[in-house]
């Protein structure tokens, strides 16, 4: 085993983008800080399979009015929240959206450039 140790997280990143079809309606909440949530889920198609994935936008500047059936592109991270229910822990994984738009928007062209922008230059899968 070689005695280097590696910086892990130096060379980590969590990136998502997913285009896709929003399923329901826009549930919009507002926490007790103040912020507001919009949360949806969007159904993605690919590798042979169907993904439903929910997504939390806190605070959006302009967001875009959005229901079913809309054809929205979302760029975020990934993350996992805990949370107290029914007397015990639960948790959920969400695309923790940092832009939202309407596919084929020029705005959608940015939140992907965006996304692309914060990822390291280089063979990523050497790192």
């Amino acid at each position: 085993m070689d005695s280097e140790r590696v910086d892990h997280e130096a060379d980590s990143f969590n990136v998502a983008v997913i285009r896709g079809v929003v399923c329901g309606n826009v549930a919009i909440s507002e926490l007790g800080s103040g912020s507001v949530v919009h949360n949806f889920e969007v159904k993605t198609t690919g590798r042979g399979a169907r993904h439903v994935v929910p997504v939390a936008w806190h605070d959006p500047q302009r967001p875009p009015r959005l229901g079913p059936g809309d054809e929205v592109v979302v760029a975020g991270a990934i993350r996992r929240r805990w949370f107290r229910a029914g007397g015990g822990s639960q948790s959920r994984t969400e695309l923790l959206a940092d832009n939202v738009a309407r596919a084929g928007s020029a705005r959608a062209r940015t939140a992907v450039a965006g996304a692309m922008s914060t990822l390291p230059s280089g063979d990523l899968s050497t790192r």
